[in-house]
């Protein structure tokens, strides 16, 4: 029985997974993937950006994929090699894009020992995004971050476009994953990152990952980091988006682990607004030319330490209330 390649795509919150599986899959000769999206959070947003909706498309929001939902891995592992088996639906080869706030290892020891993953799957390669930006702050504050840094095969600077080469967080992963190496991802292809790594050597960076728990299946998690979603039916203002992500910065900054979404636009109808922000950072929202589902609902998505979950949907309420008493002013 030939083996389906899996390669796992993990890293922190806001580093560029579902960007870079996005070119991936846009890539000649990689139309042919399944992708499996774990997102931590009440409801999914990475599938209806990825800008690829079919039945090898699976999203998985029951939990952190390298927790609660671990088993629903393999689950989904065995029931799509079983559609495939079947005529039903076809693929070459598996993506797993982890949540940020995943643990590598235990998806590994899954993948690794279930008899029946093993027997049909095998895996290519880990891959972890680091973001230019807050790659440092991120590896100092956060266990998980290390535990992706730490087991990747190919290690992928993302966002120097902002924060230029980042010499120091170049050499800090390199200390701490000396046999990854280290791309930027302007200059990846899917060959040099998804080239089958060595499993003894994978296998050897799971007995020597920092910040180890004496249970290898067990995942290590920063405590105080909540989700949650706010999420309406009918438009907003454009400026009261912007005086919403304004004042999120000012008042939240770093407490912002990770906020994305997608908005309705009063003056914009039909063209939803995809926004993406890390800690102080947002990028300039932009416009898709259509919904990417039937849900056309407004939803942003936080991933945040200490940070009440009403308090956003208060703050917009009172910016729009203002924004609009402005508007009828004119």
């Amino acid at each position: 029985m030939i083996s389906t390649p899996v390669s796992v795509v993990t890293g922190f919150l806001g580093s560029g997974k579902t960007t870079l599986i996005g070119r991936i899959l846009r890539t000649p000769g990689y139309a042919r993937t399944a992708v499996i999206v774990n997102e931590f959070g009440e409801i999914g947003l990475d599938h209806d950006l990825i800008a690829k909706s079919d039945e090898t498309l699976v999203s998985l929001t029951t939990g952190c994929l390298c927790c609660a939902v671990r088993g629903d891995l393999v689950e989904t592992l065995l029931d799509l090699r079983s559609r495939r088996d079947a005529g039903i639906i076809a693929y070459d080869r598996v993506l797993i894009e982890t949540s940020g706030l995943a643990d590598p290892a235990p998806i590994l020891h899954a993948l690794m020992t279930d008899p029946g993953v093993t027997a049909t799957h095998r895996i290519d390669s880990v891959v972890t995004v680091a973001d230019a930006v807050h790659g440092l702050t991120t590896l100092d504050r956060h266990t998980e971050a290390r535990r992706q840094a730490a087991l990747a095969d190919r290690l992928v600077l993302s966002k120097t476009d902002l924060a230029g080469d980042a010499p120091e967080l170049r050499a800090r992963l390199a200390a701490m994953n000396p046999g990854a190496g280290i791309v930027l991802v302007a200059d990846v292809t899917p060959d040099t990152l998804f080239t089958p790594a060595d499993p003894a050597t994978r296998a050897l960076r799971l007995t020597l990952v920092p910040d180890r728990h004496p249970d290898r299946h067990t995942a290590q998690h920063t405590d105080n980091i909540q989700t949650f979603v706010l999420q309406r039916d009918t438009p907003m203002p454009a400026l009261a988006l912007t005086l919403l992500l304004q004042a999120l910065t000012e008042h939240c900054g770093a407490r912002l682990l990770r906020v994305k979404g997608l908005i309705d636009i009063e003056e914009m109808p039909g063209q939803p607004a995809v926004i993406h922000g890390v800690q102080h950072v947002f990028s300039a929202p932009e416009f898709l030319d259509q919904w990417p589902s039937d849900d056309r609902t407004t939803r942003i998505v936080f991933i945040a330490q200490g940070i009440p979950r009403h308090f956003p949907a208060r703050l917009l309420a009172a910016i729009e209330e203002e924004v609009r008493d402005e508007m009828a002013g004119l």
